[in-house]
């Protein structure tokens, strides 16, 4: 199974991680800085180091593409949760949609991540 072309998928991953980057610390920041900070590290390292080869063109630490999609869904939840908890409801529920859009637009991707047989295009 050849990698799917997801440069729209791409650019809403991307749009919700960068969303999860400043909403998850913003709701955290209330209760801990030190929590804030560390929700921070986790959100963007995690991703960074542990990648599933063929997915990205560097990788740190190889990983399943299962593990790949779990790192996709934290940074999803985190996005949606923290929005909710941050931000007014019209921003929130414009981070809903994002988050749900980008699930939708995942699917190719995804069903790649977890094939037996997988070649990068």
């Amino acid at each position: 199974m050849e990698r799917p072309d997801d440069r729209i998928a791409s650019a809403l991953r991307f749009a919700t991680e960068l969303v999860a980057w400043v909403a998850t610390p913003w709701a955290l920041s209330k209760y801990s800085w030190l929590l804030a900070v560390l929700a921070v590290v986790i959100l963007i390292g995690l991703p960074t180091v542990f990648s599933t080869p063929g997915d990205k063109a560097q990788v740190i630490i190889p990983v399943s593409g299962t593990v790949t999609i779990l790192l996709v869904l934290l940074q999803l939840v985190a996005a949606a949760i923290a929005s909710w908890l941050a931000w007014p409801v019209y921003a929130a529920a414009l981070v809903s949609l994002l988050v749900a859009t980008t699930l939708v637009m995942e699917r190719q991707r995804w069903r790649w991540l977890l094939s037996t047989d997988r070649r990068t295009a």
